[in-house]
C-alpha cells in the first residue's frame, strides 16, 4: 500500500508518498506560502532532481492538487494514478486527553479535534484545513490522524498535573500533555530494535533536540514524562522558545518593559532561548560558529542549552531508577557532535563514556558510546513520516 504523508501547517504542507511494503520513500516535497503571493511547490522523486514549480495556491486544496498532479505527472511521476494511493496519514498536533492512540479519522474525530483547538491555536486548525482538503480531492480514501500528542497519554498523574489549582485541570484541563510524541516513539521503538531487546523492558531517555526541543523518559514501552507542557514553550531551552522560566521573573520585566501578556508571550515564544540569549542567530550551526571563534554569546547559549539537557537526562534518570539507552535524535541531536559531547560531559555519575571518533558522525544511526559504558548512547535519526505511515497502515488494514 502507497500511504501519502501530510504535515500540514497554516502556510506550507510538507508531504511523503511511502510503499508501506519496502519503507521505500517514493517522492517528497513542500508546498511553501500557501494563500501568500510567491507560492511554490517543491517536488522530489526517488532518486530524482529537486523541482520547484510556482504556481498560485489560494488555498490547501490547490496545493494538494498540485501535489496529486505531481505525484502521478508522465515525467517525473511515481504513481501512474490517484488510486494507488491507500490511505492517507496526517499529522495532528493536539489531541488533548481525547486520543491516545492514532485514529481513522471521521466526522467525530474532527469535531473532538476541533475542541482542543483552544490548546493548540496555531496548529490544529490547519491540520484539519489539510484533512479537510484531501477528503475533498480523495473521497473514499481513508484517512488516519496521529497525535504529537498521544504518546504521552501514559504519563501518570504525578507528571502531567502542575502545582496549580486543581479545579483549572478539572475545568480547562490544564495538565502537561507534550509533543513530539510521534518522534519519541519511533526512536524508542528503534532503539529496541537495534539493541535486540524488549521494547517493553527498556529504559530509555531520547532527546529530541532541534529548534524545537524536548526529553522523554520511555520505560518499559510507555512515556512516562516529557520536557514539553500543555504547550510547547516550557521545558528545554529552544531555538527562540524560553522554556523553562519563573513566571514572577516575566513579571518584572513586564512591568519594567511595559508588557501585556501578548508581549510577555511574544518575548518567551519568539525573542527568547538561544536567540534570546546570544544575540546572534536561533540556529544552533550559527552559534556553533561563533563558539568556534571564541565569541562569548555563542558560548553561552550553547553552554546553557547543553547544561538544561543535561538536567533532564539526570531527572528522568531519577524518574524511571535508572536508564539503559539514552539517543539523541532531530536537526541538533542528529548533526551536533560537540552538542552530544558536551551533555554526556555532565552524566559521569551515570556511567556514560563517549566514544569521540565514533560519536564523530551526522545523521547516521550508530552507538557513539565507548565498550565500557555503563548507558549506551546512540545518534539515531527520526522519522516521523514513516512512523505515521506505520500507523496508518496497522488501522486501515484492520
Amino acid at each position: 500500500m502507497n500511504v501519502l504523508v501530510i504535515n500540514c501547517g497554516s502556510s506550507s504542507l510538507k508531504f511523503q508518498l511511502i510503499n508501506s511494503e519496502t519503507e521505500d520513500v517514493l517522492a517528497k516535497g513542500l508546498c511553501e506560502r500557501i494563500g501568500i503571493e510567491g507560492s511554490q511547490l517543491v517536488y522530489q522523486p526517488a532518486d530524482g532532481e529537486k523541482e520547484k514549480t510556482q504556481a498560485p495556491m489560494p488555498t490547501h486544496t490547490q496545493a494538494i492538487q498540485l501535489v496529486i498532479d505531481a505525484l502521478v505527472n508522465d515525467k517525473t511521476g511515481v504513481i501512474k494514478s490517484l488510486s494507488e494511493i491507500g490511505a492517507v496519514g496526517h499529522r495532528l498536533v493536539h489531541g488533548g486527553e481525547e486520543f491516545a492512540n492514532p485514529t481513522v479519522i471521521t466526522e467525530e474525530v474532527i469535531a473532538a479535534v476541533e475542541r482542543c483547538n483552544d490548546l493548540a491555536p496555531l496548529h490544529n486548525p490547519a491540520n484539519l484545513i489539510g484533512v479537510r482538503a484531501c477528503q475533498e480531492l480523495m473521497p473514499g480514501v481513508p484517512m488516519v490522524g496521529v497525535f504529537d500528542t498521544a504518546f504521552h497519554q501514559t504519563m501518570p498523574e504525578k507528571a502531567f498535573l502542575y502545582g496549580i489549582p486543581y479545579e483549572y485541570y478539572e475545568k480547562y484541563k490544564v495538565r502537561r500533555y507534550g509533543f513530539h510524541g510521534t518522534s519519541h516513539m519511533y526512536v524508542s521503538r528503534r532503539v529496541a530494535e537495534l539493541e535486540g531487546r524488549p521494547y517493553e523492558e527498556l529504559k530509555t531517555i531520547v532527546c529530541h533536540l532541534g529548534n524545537g526541543s524536548s526529553v522523554c523518559a520511555v520505560k518499559n514501552g510507555k512515556s512516562v514524562d516529557t520536557s514539553m507542557g500543555l504547550t510547547p514553550l516550557e521545558g528545554l531551552i529552544m531555538g527562540t522558545r524560553s522554556g523553562d522560566v519563573d513566571p514572577g521573573a516575566m513579571e518584572f520585566v513586564a512591568k519594567k518593559e511595559n508588557l501585556d501578556l501578548n508581549g510577555v508571550m511574544n518575548v518567551l515564544n519568539k525573542k527568547s532561548g538561544v536567540l534570546g540569549l546570544s544575540g546572534i542567530s536561533s540556529d544552533f550551526r550559527d552559534l556553533e560558529d561563533a563558539a568556534e571563534k571564541n565569541d562569548p554569546a555563542g558560548l553561552r547559549a550553547l553552554e546553557a542549552f547543553n547544561y538544561r539537557v543535561a538536567k533532564y537526562i539526570g531527572a528522568y534518570a531519577a524518574a524511571m531508577n535508572g536508564v539503559d539507552v539514552i539517543c539523541f535524535t532531530a536537526g541538533v541531536g542528529e548533526n551536533g557532535i560537540d552538542t552530544r559531547e558536551a551533555i554526556c560531559s555532565y552524566l559521569g555519575y551515570l556511567g556514560v563514556e563517549i566514544d569521540k571518533e565514533a560519536n564523530n558522525v551526522r545523521g547516521k544511526e550508530q552507538v557513539i558510546s565507548s565498550p565500557g559504558s555503563k548507558v549506551k548512547v546512540y545518534c539515531l535519526p527520526t522519522n516521523e513520516e514513516l512512523a505515521i505511515a506505520r500507523a496508518t497502515v496497522e488501522l486501515v488494514t484492520k
